[in-house]
């Protein structure tokens, strides 16, 4: 199913926070954002309650809204949008099944949260149905993840994203450092090869995907190293994410200890919220602070990069030499529009108004969340990760992994005690 790309108007960041900042003026000005039911306790309930007319037009309407926005953000991101009008409904579909779940009372007992299941269920169906590869292409994970993050920012406190944000910037720079070094001296010691070498490195330590895709654009690299190196990143945040909570819970650690390990060790924004988001309101409030401070040096280790492999290598010497332009080129910009948001809801708006659109503007949010995750879910393939003749580059990146999450761990319960 081919489609002819446009030209986008902006990169996917900037298309994030301008709909995010749409839908959170909206929200401000008094435009109502259905609220769809989903909490039930019995088949009585279900069917009163899930299935009347009321809760079936108010999912329809939330339905209309976020396909209006996806397709938007579609269009302005130059990505192609015939293959997002016919896979957005099966996704919507999907994961509004994982909420229905997720509303169970008995599920909601045992703290199991939406985004676990719909990630479940789009793996199986990523995995067992054999889905086109124009329909993997069209999910648009990345930016469903980035105005969930936008919107985010409305329930965080500016001042506590200051006091999280410079011990986060200060763990980021430990963690970064300390991690990128030992990923790419175990690479090297495996003998994987020097470009896979690098984007393992940055994907480990600094940001997942999107420290993968820059440190890649740096140097050039080979697009299947990167793709299989994004396949490490997304399978190995599912066992993290779901698990590292329960871990945490069995070391008796505190809720902003576990945000700061969360959110240092986990590659995924994503995944980190969603981690967060089964401990508690203080873990994911700590957690993508971190993460944020983690994605700022993104430019800086972008740059760095693109020097050191520029005037290390003798091959690249043809390379154009690395400016400083490179920093804002790699800086995500997203995390600007979660900074607006915050700064809007800390300083500018009345007590009155903030109650009167939190509600909608978390439900919303959570939702985008619950979209990223079914996204995650049906572009992810396990078998990906072992058709690959070479196994070095799995065992450095699992290697080094183990080595991220001991010492972010540490430095976490030292900072955040």
């Amino acid at each position: 199913m081919a489609e002819k790309v446009a030209k986008p108007i902006l990169n996917e960041d900037w298309t994030a926070v301008w709909l995010g900042a749409i839908i959170i003026l909206l929200a401000v000005a008094g435009f109502t954002i259905p609220k769809p039911a989903f909490s039930w306790s019995d088949s009585t309930a279900f069917v009163a309650k899930l299935l009347s007319s009321d809760n079936i037009v108010a999912i329809a309407g939330l339905f209309l809204i976020m396909y209006a926005i996806a397709v938007t953000g579609t269009w302005l991101a130059g990505k192609p949008i015939r293959a997002l009008v016919q896979s957005f409904p099966v996704v919507f579909f999907v994961s509004i099944l994982a909420m229905i779940l997720a509303g169970n009372k008995q599920i909601k007992d045992l703290n199991l949260e939406a985004v676990i299941f719909s990630l479940c269920l789009g793996l199986l169906i990523g995995n067992f149905v054999n889905l086109p590869q124009w329909f993997r292409n069209s999910l648009q994970t990345e930016l469903f993840v980035k105005i969930g993050l936008v919107l985010l920012g409305t329930s965080i406190i500016f001042g506590d994203m200051l006091k999280a944000g410079s011990l986060g910037l200060l763990q980021a720079l430990i963690v970064v450092l300390s991690v990128w070094y030992f990923a790419f001296w175990v690479c090297k010691k495996l003998g994987v090869e020097d470009d896979m070498r690098m984007m393992i490195s940055s994907a480990v330590s600094i940001c997942g995907v999107s420290a993968a895709i820059a440190t890649a654009g740096a140097i050039s690299g080979d697009t299947k190293k990167l793709s299989y190196v994004i396949s490490l990143v997304l399978v190995t945040a599912i066992p993290m994410m779901i698990g590292m909570p329960y871990i945490a819970q069995w070391l008796q650690l505190p809720e902003a200890v576990t945000g700061a390990w969360l959110g240092g060790s986990i590659d995924t924004s994503g995944a980190v919220v969603a981690a967060g988001t089964l401990v508690g309101e203080e873990a994911l409030k700590i957690s993508t602070i971190v993460k944020f401070s983690q994605n700022v040096l993104l430019g800086l280790a972008a740059f760095a990069i693109s020097v050191y492999w520029t005037y290390s290598r003798k091959e690249n010497q043809a390379i154009e030499k690395p400016t400083l332009s490179v920093i804002w080129e790699r800086f995500p910009k997203f995390v600007l529009g979660f900074v607006f948001a915050s700064l809007l809801f800390s300083f500018v708006l009345s007590g009155e108004t903030i109650t009167a659109v939190k509600e909608p503007l978390k439900n919303i949010q959570t939702m985008w969340f619950v979209l990223a995750f079914t996204s995650i879910g049906m572009e992810t393939k396990f078998a990906d990760l072992f058709h690959q003749d070479n196994k070095k580059p799995l065992y450095g990146f699992l290697i080094a992994q183990g080595f991220n999450i001991l010492v972010t761990l540490i430095v976490a319960y030292l900072l955040f005690r």
